[in-house]
């Protein structure tokens, strides 16, 4: 039998990242990656072996870490995650740190198009006192945000399956976040590394990536209240455009805030 140092030495060159690694032999094992530096030595048996190496086989073939597993932190909240939710990203928490800004007490906001939940999960675990209200038009992702809310002792965010913002009638929202597909549809990255096992549509929105963005913009007025704010995550290249959408759709004081890499990644704008 191989110890744990040498196992994950040896499939940390296969896979071409130790923490991928030791993610998976910790599933394996079903022990927290800390249990390593006091375990070096121990030699798991045959049957653990087995179960990691399969993990890895996975791994290699492409299939993201984050599905292998089931799980992904976002907001220091362990989420399930599965491949009918995108998997959540640490770019996306920029999203929350400015809907928490404009969240007034007692105030009320909108995921659109929730997938794992993560984003209304995080805003209702970090603000008890708002109402929180999260759509998607995907019955399989809604599933998953659910067991997450109930999980996270969260469930009071109201789930509802929607086409955007077509089951919520007049509802009005303090703030409307999203993060929806904004990948043009020939973009090559589609069909590379861990985007080739998300879901398409909650990726690819039409020639310029912006279809979806527009439909959010365009029912914006109607689900904010006065001095409402709409905040969405977006492309590196594309906040002028969305800027521009906003404008259009009659919302003001618009701005693109910039990611930790310095690139345009939230672009929010306010109803009169």
């Amino acid at each position: 039998m191989t110890d744990i140092r040498t196992i994950l030495r040896d499939a940390g060159v296969r896979l071409g990242d130790r923490l991928e690694a030791e993610l998976l032999l910790a599933h394996a094992l079903g022990v927290d990656r800390a249990w390593f530096f006091a375990h070096a030595e121990d030699r798991p048996d045959a049957a653990a072996v087995e179960r990691f190496e399969t993990l890895v086989a996975r791994r290699v073939a492409g299939e993201p870490v984050a599905y292998i597993l089931g799980r992904r932190d976002f907001w220091s909240l362990p989420l399930e995650v599965t491949p009918a939710t995108l998997i959540p990203r640490p770019e996306t928490e920029l999203l929350v740190e400015l809907a928490l800004e404009r969240l007034p007490r007692g105030g009320s906001v909108l995921d659109l198009g929730t997938g794992s939940g993560a984003i209304a999960l995080a805003l209702a675990n970090e603000r008890p006192d708002i109402e929180v209200v999260a759509v998607d038009a995907s019955a399989a992702a809604l599933a998953v945000a659910r067991r997450n809310a109930e999980r996270l002792g969260l469930a009071r965010v109201a789930m509802r399956e929607s086409d955007w913002y077509a089951s919520l009638d007049d509802r009005r929202f303090d703030v409307i976040v999203s993060n929806p597909p904004y990948v043009e549809a020939g973009d090559p990255h589609l069909r590379q590394g861990d985007l080739r096992y998300e879901p398409a549509s909650a990726l690819a929105s039409g020639i310029d990536g912006l279809d979806d963005m527009r439909r959010i913009a365009d029912g914006a007025r109607r689900h904010l209240r006065k001095d409402g704010w709409l905040l969405v995550e977006h492309g590196w290249n594309q906040g002028d455009a969305v800027r521009a959408l906003f404008r259009q759709s009659g919302l003001s004081h618009a701005f693109t805030a910039q990611d930790l890499e310095a690139r345009d990644r939230v672009t929010g704008a306010q109803a009169d």
